[in-house]
Formats: C-alpha cells, sequence, structure tokens
C-alpha cells in the first residue's frame, strides 16, 4: 500500500480549503433561493440559485475524491488497514457523535420555531424531542443535517478497510490495474461523466435524500468519487491523463454550466424543466459535474502545489469549520431576518460573521485538550500555534 506520490501534494490542501470556502458560500446562498432556509422577512432574491448551480453538481464529488486522496496518503502511514481504521473512526465518528448531540439539533429547533411554532426552548428540544425518532412539527428526528457527509465517509472508509483486509493483494492489484487502464487516458471524461448521467438519469435525478440507508444512487456516485481520489493519490498514470486533459475538461465544463445557467434564467426557481429539455439539461449537469472535478484537480497540480505559512493552519482548520458552520448560518439568519437588509448587505453579513464564527469556534477548541478530539483535531494538544505560523497536519 505505498502511496506512488510520497510528498505532500500541497495542491490538494488549497484545493480542499477553497472547497469548504465554496461550501460556506454555498450555504449562505441558500437563504436567497425558493430550495429552502429563506429568510422570511425578504424571501427569496430572483435568480440567486445561478451561482448555486455553477456549484452543486460538483462541490461534493470533489469533496469525497479529495477525502479519497487523503486517505489513501494516511492509510500509506499506517501500519495496517486495522491501524487506519482505528484512526480514522475516532478523527471521524467522534466529530460525528459530538455534532449529532450538540451541533445539529439547533439547526432543526430553528427551523421548527419559524416554521411551525414551536414551542419547546432549545435545551427541552434537544434532551427530549430530538432523538425521540418521531416526527415532530413536519420534521422526522434526529435528522443528520450537514454532518451526513461525515457519516457517508466513515462509511467508504469502513467499507475500504474491510475490502483491504479481506480481499488478496492479487485480486486488490487487479482492481487497481483495471481501474488505471480505464481512466490513464481518453476515456477519463467520458467515462465519468457517462456514469454521471446513467445514475442521475435512471435514479434520484440529483437530489439526494441523505438518509444513509435509502440513498443508493448517492452511494453509487460519492464512493466512486472516493475510490477515484484513492486511485489518483497511488497512480502516476491518471496524474498525467489529468495534466493532460484539465484543460480540455475546463472547456467542457464552462459550456456545460452555461447550459445550466441558461436552463434556470429560461425556468427559474421551481418551474421544471419541460421534458423535451429534460434529458440535455442532466447531460449538461453529468459533464458540469466531472469535468469541473477534473480541471480543478489539473488546475491544483499545475498552479497550487507550493506551500505557504497559512496553508498548514488553513487545512486544519477545515474540519472544525465544516462542523460548526451551517449551525452559525441558521442561527445567523434566524438573528436577522426582521432586520429589513438588502439581499446584498445580509449576504456579506452573513458571510463574513460564518466565518467569523468558524475561526473562533476552531481557535477555541485547538487550545483546550479534551475539546480537540469533539471538532476533529489530533486527540495530543500540541503547543498553541501563532495564527501566522502552520499548524502540523498529517500528510495528504
Amino acid at each position: 500500500m505505498q502511496s506512488a506520490a510520497p510528498k505532500r501534494h500541497y495542491g490538494m490542501d488549497w484545493l480542499r480549503i477553497c472547497a469548504f470556502v465554496l461550501l460556506i458560500l454555498y450555504h449562505v446562498g441558500w437563504n436567497f433561493t425558493v430550495w429552502g432556509y429563506t429568510t422570511p422577512s425578504r424571501g427569496p432574491v430572483p435568480y440567486t440559485e445561478i451561482p448555486l448551480l455553477a456549484m452543486n453538481a460538483w462541490r461534493l464529488s470533489l469533496l469525497f475524491a479529495i477525502s479519497g486522496y487523503a486517505s489513501a496518503a494516511l492509510l500509506a502511514k499506517q501500519p495496517d488497514a486495522f491501524a487506519f481504521l482505528k484512526s480514522r473512526l475516532a478523527r471521524l465518528g467522534i466529530p460525528l457523535v459530538f455534532a449529532m448531540v450538540v451541533v445539529v439539533p439547533p439547526q432543526i429547533w430553528i427551523g421548527l420555531v419559524n416554521g411551525s411554532g414551536y414551542q419547546h426552548g432549545l435545551l427541552y428540544f434537544t434532551v427530549f424531542d430530538f432523538f425521540s425518532f418521531r416526527n415532530v412539527g413536519g420534521v422526522e428526528v434526529p435528522t443528520m443535517m450537514h454532518m451526513w457527509f461525515v457519516l457517508y465517509l466513515l462509511a467508504y472508509t469502513v467499507g475500504l478497510c474491510g475490502a483491504l483486509m479481506i480481499l488478496p493483494p492479487s485480486v486488490r492489484a487487479l482492481a487497481k490495474g483495471t481501474a488505471e487502464r480505464l481512466l490513464a487516458g481518453p476515456w477519463l471524461l467520458p467515462l465519468g461523466i457517462g456514469l454521471l448521467f446513467a445514475l442521475r438519469l435512471c435514479g434520484a435525478e440529483w437530489t439526494d435524500s441523505h438518509m444513509f440507508l435509502y440513498d443508493p444512487v448517492a452511494h453509487v456516485h460519492y464512493c466512486a468519487a472516493f475510490l477515484f481520489g484513492i486511485l489518483l493519490r497511488r497512480s502516476e498514470p491518471v496524474r498525467e491523463a489529468i495534466a493532460r486533459q484539465w484543460k480540455q475538461a475546463a472547456v467542457l465544463a464552462s459550456v456545460a454550466t452555461i447550459w445550466v445557467a441558461g436552463d434556470a434564467i429560461a425556468w427559474p426557481g421551481k418551474i421544471a424543466t419541460p421534458q423535451e429539455w429534460h434529458v440535455p439539461f442532466l447531460v449538461a449537469r453529468a459533464v458540469q459535474g466531472w469535468a469541473t472535478v477534473i480541471a480543478m484537480f489539473g488546475i491544483a497540480d499545475r498552479y497550487w502545489n507550493h506551500d505557504h505559512r497559512w496553508r498548514a493552519t488553513l487545512a486544519e482548520a477545515v474540519f472544525p469549520f465544516y462542523i460548526i458552520h451551517q449551525t452559525i448560518t441558521v442561527f445567523l439568519g434566524h438573528a436577522i431576518r426582521d432586520w429589513g437588509l438588502s439581499a446584498l448587505p445580509e449576504f456579506v453579513l452573513m458571510c463574513a460573521a460564518t466565518a467569523a464564527g468558524c475561526w473562533l469556534f476552531y481557535l477555541i477548541g485547538r487550545e483546550i485538550g479534551p475539546l480537540r478530539p469533539l471538532i476533529g483535531l489530533q486527540r495530543a494538544r500540541r503547543r498553541a500555534v501563532p495564527l501566522i505560523q502552520p499548524a502540523t497536519t498529517p500528510a495528504a
């Protein structure tokens, strides 16, 4: 299980950091669309779904692929798959439990207070209602909200480790060689696009349930992206194929994004795309979803593979940011809903306040030893890291 790339790829760190910055912008943007989280005092802003549609076909594929890449790097540093599994259960499982008890319930509570006039306080809701396994005000609880991503990633990691422990080396080598032959040449783009199109045409289109036991299309999609990230870390031919094709991928992604934006302009909000344009729309989404991932990997490899004094600290802060960001956004949207702000000032305020709240959550959590594993940091407390100095993080 030796890594094909022994040195840390800084471009992947920067790509991961950028992906989570976009995630914050994406979730703040939901407050301005008809899709949900709408601020009651203002309502949705027309056509604001267009920048979100420019991201949501590929953002999760990219995150799972980056996670696979990082997992392969961490696995290569462990003595065996079982040791790697134990480390990932701690780094992913403990924050998942913490978030389900502390971070997620406030989001549901705010939604119930706003939407159905829920009368009880947050503490009562968390203790008596959130884990009642019933419908409360139209919401089936408990629900994972944004932490579904961590559960799915943890499940794919367990599956990977199980395969490594059960399958003989010859079978693993055959699987790697087959995937490498398919993806290290001209089929890199067509295969990925074809898989996404087939999944979304025959399955759930572009909507995932985020219910682990009832989300088969999402599992095929995201697990495939996770495995692709693992292959990318361990395969020089695949990396070279991306280096050769990322520019073409960027062109395809741009054209597909323009098509998707045109669809949103022609049929905005919740107006369904007419049936005769439905399949072309799914084709555009599939092209956008896979070509953008390949283009982003190519850009990270070509232009971002260099270190900076902020890189390690920002890379370490990403997971704590992810854990807390949506709760901050939901609470902030509730707090300012009656201020009468227009869309742009509200968007800027919510982005800035969410980023500040996430940063504070990370800075406090990293300095208190018992809190570190709860927010996804290494258990052993290290000496405080000045804000302008890099923090030590596992290789990725």
